[in-house]
């Protein structure tokens, strides 16, 4: 039995290009977006999500390419291109009525989000971003024998079919080296929920590795388009991430500001997964968010 949001509606609807999405749908009040990271579905949002339904509509889909949403093929870059990802969760949002909303993503869902951020200024109104930096700030600051913290980025950036092979044939190990490596608490992925995880994801490797290889071409592409153009985040933006900066060298703070003038830069001391592992932290910060 798939797991999801308890007194929350499940429901489909179409995102771009004729792809459903699989959402949990839950609260009232002013729209709130919530995207999901690797390797994981909405169910991560479990604890924030009914925390901000007294106050919000809470939306949490699963991206395209993951969990119970449709996995189109990857026929060409841009079928994963964050670009399209984010085309998605602005028609399923238009769809329930709202043109405008508040975003929040963690890990691919916050690559997500900063491109909707980019490309949809007039839809996003508040942009919270779990755990990451921009694709192209990625990229440049993986170097060296520190790099080796993101040796799926790279597997997942070859040509199709080798990596695609490797993940399958050992998918549960795969995708739970993640959650183990990755978690500052263990005992907050509990074993049900990373059974759901590990199943939904052994179930989308293709679509998967798709979305990652679109992260090392198309996505890189668009991220400099847009800093060649000088283009920056026009709504508040809350950033939320472990000390990536002193690990690998740079100012994580200071790559932020470049793209989101007006921006509050938070430090915290959960592991990745922080938004299962503290929730009421992270519930905070997106009160605090969403009150800018």
């Amino acid at each position: 039995m798939t797991l999801t949001l308890p007194g929350f509606d499940h429901i489909r609807l179409p995102g771009a290009d004729g792809v459903e999405l699989a959402a949990a749908v839950g609260g009232s009040g002013s729209p709130v977006v919530l995207l999901h990271g690797f390797p994981q579905t909405h169910l991560m949002w479990r604890h924030v999500a009914g925390r901000l339904a007294g106050e919000h509509t809470v939306i949490c889909p699963d991206l395209r390419g993951y969990g119970a949403s449709d996995k189109p093929a990857a026929t060409g870059a841009e079928v994963y291109a964050k670009r399209t990802m984010a085309a998605d969760v602005v028609a399923l949002a238009a769809a329930l009525g709202h043109e405008r909303f508040a975003l929040v993503g963690h890990d691919r869902g916050a690559l997500v989000a900063f491109r909707a951020g980019l490309d949809h200024p007039g839809t996003v109104t508040h942009l919270g971003i779990l755990d990451i930096v921009p694709t192209l700030d990625m990229w440049n600051v993986l170097h060296g024998v520190p790099a080796a913290v993101g040796y799926h980025l790279f597997l997942m950036a070859q040509p199709p079919g080798l990596p695609e092979a490797m993940i399958a044939g050992s998918a549960n190990a795969f995708f739970g080296s993640f959650l183990d490596a990755w978690s500052g608490d263990p005992a907050a992925v509990p074993q049900e929920v990373r059974a759901e995880y590990l199943r939904a994801s052994a179930a989308a490797v293709t679509s998967i590795v798709a979305d990652y290889r679109a992260s090392a071409g198309i996505d890189v592409v668009h991220d400099q388009a847009d800093l060649d153009a000088g283009s920056q985040l026009a709504m508040p933006v809350t950033v939320v991430q472990q000390d990536w900066g002193a690990r690998l060298g740079y100012d994580a703070a200071g790559v932020w500001k470049a793209w989101a003038p007006d921006l509050d830069h938070r430090l915290t001391r959960a592991g990745h997964f922080m938004a299962e592992e503290a929730p009421g932290e992270i519930t905070a910060a997106i009160r605090d968010l969403l009150a800018r």
